[in-house]
């Protein structure tokens, strides 16, 4: 995926440093500043992201950085992620950054993970409720885990949802939406299986059953089956998924599951950065 050969912009990491580290860090002003070695450990099990936003922060603060892992490895507890070596000052400026930047990525990346591996080859997928500032990392934390990041911004894909049908109305969405962008594919979301049927006559090319239970989303599927409308069109279950109910969503027979837990749910992963080794030459 392109999104994950993504690198940072300077523009980002140097709002990022400002946004933590001030005017100065004057703590580390109590620190004389010499050469040291620093390291950081993944304090528990998972799989790593945000490596190389780090190591961009790190070498935009003049510091040397050396790894034996990449974004994706699979990590325990105790293995050591990243080396930094360089001025003390510059490292302390940047822990919290870069931790941070490994935490939230990490326990994105290790969620998404764990979905894919239980959803049956159903494609994991994920939303826009995700941090402001921070989507790209995040929807490239969920790619890293081997998930599909979904739309970025409402440029990237047609998707009417229940609003707009409200304001427009249904089959007057669909056919606007056709008529102003006639090579786009439009997704349309439902919330009963009559309204399945009818946007697939309709010519759409995604249902998104929404906040449908896995046994109205069967019965759907079935009745798509039946009016020969199934093979033609791609099916999504999104809404109130969750590690308890996946294998449920997964076994309904849609394409794809998007998961709002990824970005808005996901635990992080904990590391911690210690200095092991000081230059007083």
């Amino acid at each position: 995926m392109k999104l994950l050969t993504v690198k940072m912009k300077i523009s980002d990491l140097e709002r990022f440093l400002e946004e933590d580290v001030g005017s100065r860090d004057i703590s580390g002003e109590a620190v004389p500043e010499i050469p040291v070695t620093a390291q950081i450990k993944a304090d528990e099990a998972g799989y790593l992201a945000g490596l190389e936003e780090i190591k961009s922060i790190f070498e935009h603060l003049a510091l040397n950085v050396d790894s034996q892992f990449t974004d994706g490895s699979e990590i325990k507890k105790g293995d050591v992620v990243l080396e930094i070596n360089g001025s003390s000052r510059s490292i302390l400026a940047a822990e919290r950054l870069a931790l941070n930047f490994l935490g939230r990525m990490s326990g994105i990346a290790s969620l998404t993970r764990e979905c894919v591996k239980i959803s049956g080859g159903v494609t994991i997928a994920g939303t826009r409720k995700t941090t402001p500032g921070f989507r790209e990392y995040e929807k490239k934390a969920i790619a890293i885990g081997g998930g599909d990041p979904h739309r970025f911004t409402l440029s990237d894909a047609i998707l009417i949802k229940d609003n707009h049908i409200k304001i427009a109305g249904l089959e007057k969405a669909i056919m606007n939406a056709k008529k102003i962008h006639p090579t786009e594919e439009i997704e349309i979301e439902v919330d009963n299986s009559k309204d399945a049927i009818k946007v697939a006559k309709l010519g759409v090319n995604t249902i998104m059953f929404d906040n449908m239970s896995p046994e109205e989303i069967n019965y759907a599927v079935d009745e798509l089956k039946k009016a020969d409308l199934r093979s033609r069109i791609k099916l999504e279950a999104s809404g109130g998924i969750n590690m308890g109910n996946i294998k449920e969503f997964a076994r309904t027979g849609v394409d794809m599951m998007s998961l709002g837990i990824l970005t808005h749910s996901s635990p992080w992963v904990n590391f911690s950065l210690d200095i092991t080794k000081v230059d007083l030459n």
